[in-house]
């Protein structure tokens, strides 16, 4: 029995809506229950109430006249009736965010009982920071929603190693901005002068400005005082760790470890977890599977003891995940960030690829403050030429409290590169580099094809690295003998070079079947071509090579795994081919595999069910799935320009996959011999020898060059001279020199321009120009076919080296080797310097002088016979001598044996010495020299430019007064040949010598034609759109503001789209909706007219090829896809894999997600809520199952 009572409410209860329920009564039970009561129905009803139908009226009148998004702007009076009126707030107007508080208290305690005695206030610096104006760490938090990936207008973090610029330095920069044009001798306006540097103290970005002329002295002790001030100027920044004796004191130095592991570490291990405890960067070169992870696991256990974070970068998404899982078993509090994933981003340790950090340092995202480390993993992936740059700019962007942890296989240039990242960072790299493996390799060579042979295995290298010629042989021998039996049988024919698919199937049958014989599965085999990978799996059809058990346990593996799928998805022909080879334990890893299958088999392969893996060399990147054997089907493989043999890096990767660490003695590598035995030649230098080095792939990309130019304390040009191709600049010892330079003019006596000396200045540039326009043709000569011609046996030539000035002397031999091309002559010179004795240096004193004066002997005339190089030799005469080359070269070497060096010279030798000092004092002013234009016949248009332009410059010397002043001679002397070096110096450490200056310019004159940036460098609206978008940037920008993606449905959008992602060549022509077909000739116009704007800039890509990245083989398939098509019928439509389909739409998804946020940043919501549309149209099914390492 429930007593109810009804309550009539009496308060004043607002007026009944459209939306609201008729309420009148409430009903409470006694056991506390409330229901709302309708009038109009009986109180009790079985099921609660029925569901209300709202008014449609009601409901069209809210959406589209209530929606200022929906206000028909041509009729706004009839809109605006229905429209409640606003009420005015003028108050509103005169908010304002309160301003920072300049001040705080301090605690005030008693130091020895640190009791709190009084509280007082301190000023606060820094309080007006925020990330929209500085670099410092020391700038208030951005709001929560930005902490994980940061804001396109934030500035980034300081790097490290850079000084942080006050307001007045940057001031001051950009007044002294002016740039010298070092080609056109600008220059030389500040010579004569004491140069003075910038007040900025980055490695150096020069500005050198010209002053009248300071006080010598006082410029004598400033330098001084800076040369003290930096003793450790030239000191090395990597430091090699010795890792050849055991690490003894390791426990008592560590005696509370931040992680334990259930094994014994081996020495550089030690050494490693040594330098992390010390908070050092360390760079760690090994072998696969040597155990590099145990560094990167300790520092992640350190950063959670610090309570602080780590950042775990590697190249590849598949990569990522595999580590996430690891480390999530390892550590649990673990974070992955992915294009398309984000997991648990507030974790102590994050995961993710590259590229999303560098857009997190860009954008000055929270999680840089608290970050102790960065683990790159698999650092040798910086070679890659189109992703190598990521690296780099990452390395030069993290900030100085962050260490740095590289892991990388072995590397020949480990210490040159530790090295860059020390100099641009300020911070000492240890370098642990081991070549010893856990688990030695055996290389053998194979050939066996047939029941018979199918034993014939050859060790060609041993566990202990020897190669074993002896192996070679036998197994050249075994193949000749089978050829030549075969040639009996069936007559004699050349062995072809490749093999047939039966041939192809014997081999493989015949190996497997042997190595499964002898237990040394599980294999992995390496095949350098998708389409073969599958066809040899498809070909063992026959071979069976799993037991009951696990075939129970695979087949239950792939159920479960594919439980997740779409039942039309599990029937797809891949997943259901893949699962009858995978139950007879054949498995095949490729870019062409679907992503979860991929995964399903190599959980299977780390399990051990999967005994044999047909794999390509995607396999051996960084996943750490060991085998007990390696095959290579082949020794080439095609590198997108043509078939080479694998380099030595690229076999030693993935030989290294043999041989599982405490499961297996040695590990099994070997090298099938299919048509014939492989060059001895080819496989000495593949196994033997060195691993690429370490190469800088910077290059420029326009997000790069706008997200530096939106922050104005850093430059483009500070990121082109921290980067690793500009690593050889010595810029220490040049600064060095330069301040020496500086203090030797400063204390030279003041230069008189008057009177005679007054064009003093002119003739400089004019003597300056005319050395380098002989120096250039002197070149062209020297470089041409005539002019070597010409240099024959009996020339007489002037020599000018460190030795001699203006020489004559005469050719006797010339060598045969076209590189280093030498030429043998007999040089006249004084008696006493035919060594080149300590005076002898004087005679380079005025190389600046322009000087034809034949050398002619103040005393007797003696002789030398001297290897002369190119450079040497300054001209060639018109005349030639007959000489004896042999005699006059046996008897100078005779002559330089100590007892016979008193002995007069020879016949030949005089003969030839009297004519060439005949000739210099019959020529005291210059010989005449072979024109290049009419006497050796070059007719290139610089050559005949330059031999005008000598003439002229020639002439114009005699003009010039102060060449008769007496002192001409002192004030020119030292101070031009001092000048001169400093000017060159001051080029090198200057902007003007990077490499890559030119094309920066070409790229800042595209962005400047395009409207991104202002004449003065400012970004504006198109650039920071740009900025969001992380490839093909220009592109995709200019179809924004050109709105041509707003005629087209969010499905065309995205199939539009994909040739932005899809980059590979197809045989099948896609249909597609007439609109689709204008967006494609759209986007080919937009990339013809960007192409052709590079073109005219000066960029070396022609139209041509800038218009042929784009790819529309997919446009069918995701136009299809994002209307909903099932994955088996769009996998029909093309002849693209499946594997490859889904990374395309995958990576389609990121392009969408940022065209998205350049939408909000224009404005353009109409566009940004069509691009989510498309996002949620292809986001589905097989294409974005969640990867099963991370649930």
């Amino acid at each position: 029995f429930v007593k109810t009572l009804r309550l009539v409410l009496c308060a004043d209860v607002p007026p009944v809506g459209p939306m609201d329920l008729p309420l009148s009564l409430l009903e409470m039970g006694c056991s506390g229950r409330e229901e709302f009561l309708i009038l109009s129905l009986p109180p009790q009803l079985p099921h609660g109430l029925p569901p209300t139908s709202l008014s449609l009226e009601r409901e069209v009148e809210k959406q589209f006249l209530q929606d200022p998004g929906w206000l028909p702007i041509h009729d706004t009076d009839f809109a605006f009736q229905k429209v409640t009126e606003r009420k005015v707030n003028v108050d509103a107007l005169l908010n304002c965010t309160p301003s920072p508080l300049h001040s705080g208290l301090s605690v005030v305690r008693d130091p020895t009982t640190g009791m709190l005695l009084d509280f007082t206030e301190v000023l606060l610096e820094n309080t007006s920071l925020s990330a929209k104006n500085s670099l410092s760490l020391q700038r208030q938090p951005g709001p929560p929603s930005e902490s994980l990936r940061g804001s396109n207008t934030n500035y980034p973090f300081l790097p490290g190693g850079m000084d942080e610029l006050t307001l007045d330095q940057i001031k001051t920069r950009s007044e002294q901005e002016e740039e010298i044009d070092f080609e056109n001798g600008d220059f030389f306006f500040f010579f004569f002068s004491v140069t003075k540097l910038a007040a900025w103290k980055l490695p150096p970005q020069r500005s050198a400005e010209t002053l009248s002329s300071p006080s010598s002295a006082q410029a004598g002790k400033e330098d001084k005082s800076k040369v003290k001030e930096n003793p450790e100027e030239k000191k090395k920044w990597a430091i090699p760790v010795n890792i050849s004796s055991p690490c003894e004191d390791f426990y008592k130095r560590i005696p509370n470890p931040a992680f334990k592991w259930p094994f014994e570490l081996d020495t550089f291990q030690k050494q490693a977890v040594l330098r992390l405890e010390a908070h050092d960067s360390v760079f760690v070169a090994a072998h696969t599977s040597a155990g590099k992870t145990v560094v990167a696991e300790y520092a992640i256990a350190l950063s959670q003891k610090h309570m602080t974070r780590t950042i775990y970068t590697s190249p590849i998404k598949a990569l990522s995940n595999q580590k996430f899982r690891d480390f999530k078993n390892t550590f649990g509090d673990v974070g992955l960030l992915t294009g398309d994933v984000q997991l648990s981003p507030e974790s102590s340790c994050l995961i993710m690829t590259t590229e999303i950090l560098r857009s997190m340092l860009y954008n000055g995202s929270e999680v840089i403050r608290d970050l102790e480390w960065v683990i790159f993993d698999e650092v040798h992936y910086i070679n890659d030429a189109e992703r190598g740059v990521v690296w780099e700019e990452v390395l030069i962007m993290l900030p100085d409290h962050v260490s740095i942890i590289l892991l990388s296989a072995t590397v020949p240039n480990a210490l040159e590169f530790s090295e860059w990242i020390g100099r641009i960072k300020k911070r000492h790299i240890y370098v642990i580099s081991t070549m010893k493996r856990p688990v030695p390799l055996e290389h053998y060579l194979y050939t066996g094809n047939s029941t018979k042979t199918q034993k014939e295995m050859f060790l060609l290298m041993d566990a202990a690295g020897n190669f074993l010629t002896k192996g070679y042989y036998t197994a050249v021998d075994t193949k000749k003998e089978r050829t030549s039996k075969h040639a009996q049988s069936f007559g004699s024919k050349t062995a072809p070079q490749n093999t047939t698919a039966s041939q192809d199937r014997a081999v493989w049958l015949t190996l497997l079947h042997f190595l499964s014989q002898r237990q040394q599965t599980p294999v992995v085999a390496f095949t350098f071509s998708r389409t073969r990978c599958d066809d040899n799996a498809r070909s063992l059809d026959s071979m069976d090579l799993t037991s009951s058990v696990e075939k129970a346990e695979i087949h239950s593996f792939f159920q479960k795994s594919l439980s997740r799928l779409r039942g039309g998805d599990r029937q797809l022909p891949q997943i259901l081919l893949m699962r009858d080879l995978l139950k007879r334990g054949i498995g095949v890893h490729h870019s062409g595999i679907l992503p979860i299958l991929k995964e399903v088999i190599e959980m299977l392969f780390s399990r051990g069910l999967v005994k044999v893996l047909f794999a390509t060399e995607t396999f051996a990147m960084g996943v750490n799935m060991p085998a007990r054997t390696v095959v290579f089907d082949s020794i080439r493989k095609h590198d997108g320009t043509g078939f080479r043999n694998l380099l030595p890096g690229e076999y030693i990767q993935m030989a290294g996959r043999a041989g599982r660490r405490g499961l297996d003695a040695t590990g099994t590598v070997i090298i099938l011999c299919k048509s014939g035995v492989h060059e001895m030649a080819d496989l000495h230098v593949m196994m033997m020898g060195k691993p690429t080095v370490l190469q800088s792939q910077f290059r420029l990309t326009y997000t790069m060059i706008l997200n530096l130019l939106r922050v104005e304390a850093l430059r483009v040009t500070d990121m082109m001279r921290r980067s690793f191709s500009e690593s050889h600049r010595d810029t220490q010892a040049h600064e060095k020199r330069i301040s020496h330079l500086k203090q030797v003019l400063a204390s030279l006596p003041p230069l008189d321009t008057e009177g005679q000396l007054s064009d003093i200045l002119p003739y400089y540039h004019t003597v300056t120009e005319l050395r380098h326009t002989r120096e250039a043709l002197q070149q062209a000569i020297l470089e041409s076919v005539n002019g070597l011609k010409a240099l024959s046996v009996g020339r007489v030539v002037i020599v000018n080296n460190k030795q001699h000035l203006n020489a004559l002397g005469v050719i006797l031999q010339v060598s045969n080797d076209a590189v280093n091309r030498t030429f043998t002559a007999l040089i006249i010179c004084e008696k006493g310097n035919e060594e080149g004795g300590p005076n002898g240096e004087d005679n380079g004193a005025l190389p600046h002088l322009y000087n034809t004066a034949l050398f002619v002997p103040e005393g007797p005339c003696s002789h030398t016979v001297q290897k002369l190089k190119l450079q040497d030799i300054s001209a060639i005469t018109v005349k030639t001598l007959k000489v004896i080359p042999d005699r006059i070269i046996d008897n100078y070497n005779k002559r330089q044996q100590p007892r016979f060096r008193n002995d007069p010279p020879g016949q030949a030798i005089s003969t030839a010495t009297q004519e060439l000092l005949r000739l210099a004092e019959a020529n005291p002013g210059g010989m005449a020299t072979l024109d290049p234009v009419n006497d050796l016949q070059l007719k290139s248009v610089e050559v005949v430019e330059d031999s005008m332009r000598l003439r002229v410059l020639q002439d114009s010397l005699k003009d010039f007064s102060c060449i008769h002043s007496p002192t001409f001679a002192e004030q020119v002397c030292e101070r031009m040949s001092v000048q001169e070096e400093l000017d060159r110096l001051l080029f090198l450490v200057s902007d003007q010598s990077l490499s890559l200056l030119p094309e920066y310019h070409q790229r800042i004159k595209v962005l400047q034609s395009l409207q991104y940036i202002d004449g003065s460098g400012a970004v504006q609206l198109k650039g920071r759109v740009a900025c969001q978008i992380s490839s093909h940037e220009l592109l995709l920008t200019e179809l924004l503001f050109e709105n041509a993606l707003s005629p087209l449905a969010p499905e065309e959008s995205a199939a539009l789209l994909s040739c932005l992602v899809f980059t590979q060549n197809t045989q099948t022509e896609p249909h597609i909706t007439s609109t689709l077909k204008e967006g494609i000739n759209r986007v080919l116009s937009v990339a013809q007219r960007i192409g052709q704007l590079q073109r005219e800039c000066g960029i070396a890509q022609t139209a041509e090829e800038f218009v042929g990245q784009f790819k529309f083989g997919l446009t069918e398939v995701v136009y299809c896809w994002a209307r909903g098509m099932p994955f088996a019928e769009i996998a029909l439509l093309t002849d693209v894999q499946e594997g490859t389909v889904v990374r395309c739409i995958q990576r389609l998804d990121e392009v969408l997600k940022e065209v998205r946020q350049a939408a909000r940043i224009v404005g353009d919501s109409v566009l940004g809520s069509k691009m989510e549309r498309a996002s949620l149209a292809i986001r589905r099914d097989i294409v974005f199952t969640a990867s099963l390492y991370t649930h």
